[in-house]
């Protein structure tokens, strides 16, 4: 671990480089000093291991606040998480040929971008998305009233339950012990992304109305004690939770897809693990209440699990929490990229990206390019750079992959 600080710092930021071996981009180092100029910082920021440019806040930056919030560190994807569940099967179990597993996995869970793509059409929307929706409208018409431009052309009614695109994925694993597992990775969907991007405009027209000066617009803040802070808590609240539930319900229909793709009932063996890596709670830190921002990184207190994965044909683990204060008693949420999408598709072929996904049933063609392991760090790296943050309760290799 070192330490960055100096310039116009007013708080330091301690970086788990692993000791140097962990590779930052400049410009992510150089947005982390911009994060810790800012008054609301609270005694020092953290950069995790897999931590790249973000806009306004660096993806695996942990930000303790005391009195405000940032709504573009928090960021559009509120609550975007992981979960994982060992389930009764075993590598014996699955047939030598993958793809019908894969294929059988894309028809139970809608795939895709924003608006009607990526959706559940009215007919085929399972009846456990109803019974779900139900206890989250309320609220989400309550805000969306109050703020309008928060609202989405398409209920997230429709889209709870479904994966999205991006770097989300759904994934079938074998541990050390050949068990089989269903790991997925996704979000508040487009419901979180409007509430995101409303409340950064709100935090910017807030920064101008009082004349604050700031290192980049997109670390505008929402103070303690106006009605917009008090709605934006609210929002995320919503969203946060709205993330967590989709990644239940995706977990359930997955874990029917495979029964259907394999004509073989599967259960899933003990208690999932499911927690955010997008999101910002209250905190009680060296002595204060504080707001702690995670925008790419995971809550690893004292015996807290949680999930970082690899990339696509990496290893991921599922980890214990070592409860590190210098931390903010966080850890990684995954390998991180060491280029930007843009740069992976100018530089890698499809060749590149079969090779580098041999032995895995999965998507292999251009569009997926820009997710390509050689994008991503190397996760060994970045697991041994947080050896003080975590333990590893088990180390999953993928044998499925399906992306948006």
């Amino acid at each position: 671990m070192r330490v960055l600080s100096g310039g116009d710092m007013l708080v330091p930021c301690k970086v788990w480089d692993g000791d140097g071996r962990v590779p930052f981009e400049e410009e992510a180092l150089a947005q982390m000093r911009r994060v810790c100029s800012l008054p609301v910082v609270f005694r020092h920021a953290v950069l995790m291991p897999d931590g790249h440019l973000g806009k306004g806040a660096t993806v695996g930056a942990v930000i303790p606040t005391t009195t405000a919030i940032i709504p573009a560190a928090v960021g559009v994807d509120i609550g975007c998480g992981m979960i994982a569940a060992k389930t009764t099967l075993r590598a014996g179990d699955l047939p030598q040929d993958l793809r019908p597993v894969r294929r059988a996995i894309e028809r139970a869970v809608p795939v895709g971008g924003p608006g009607e793509v990526g959706s559940w059409p009215p007919s085929q929307e399972p009846p456990d998305v109803e019974r779900a929706w139900e206890p989250m409208r309320r609220e989400y018409e309550r805000l969306a009233r109050r703020h309008p431009d928060m609202a989405t052309r398409h209920s997230p009614r429709r889209q709870l339950g479904t994966l999205g695109t991006g770097n989300h994925f759904i994934e079938v694993c074998l541990d050390r012990d050949d068990a089989l597992w269903i790991l997925l990775h996704s979000g508040s969907r487009g419901a979180g992304n409007r509430i995101g991007t409303s409340f950064a405009v709100k935090a910017r027209d807030e920064m101008r109305r009082r004349r604050v000066s700031l290192p980049d617009r997109d670390l505008a803040y929402l103070e303690e004690g106006t009605e917009v802070f008090a709605d934006y808590v609210a929002a995320v609240s919503w969203a946060q939770s709205y993330a967590r539930v989709n990644r239940e319900l995706m977990l359930a229909e997955t874990r029917e897809g495979i029964a259907r793709g394999l004509d073989r009932p599967v259960e899933i063996a003990g208690e999932p693990v499911n927690c955010h890596h997008n999101y910002v709670e209250r905190e009680h830190h060296f002595g204060r209440d504080v707001w702690v921002t995670r925008k790419g990184a995971v809550r690893a207190r004292s015996g807290d699990l949680g999930i970082i994965p690899g990339s696509m044909g990496a290893r991921s683990f599922i980890v214990r929490g070592k409860g590190n204060p210098e931390s903010f008693c966080s850890c990684s949420h995954g390998a991180g990229r060491v280029m930007s999408r843009t740069e992976a598709r100018r530089r890698f072929t499809v060749a590149d990206h079969e090779r580098d996904t041999a032995g895995v049933e999965c998507r292999k063609d251009r569009d997926v390019i820009d997710e390509t392991p050689r994008a991503y760090k190397r996760i060994e790296d970045v697991m041994s750079a947080q050896a003080d943050l975590v333990d590893v309760v088990a180390e999953l290799r993928q044998v499925v992959c399906v992306k948006g």
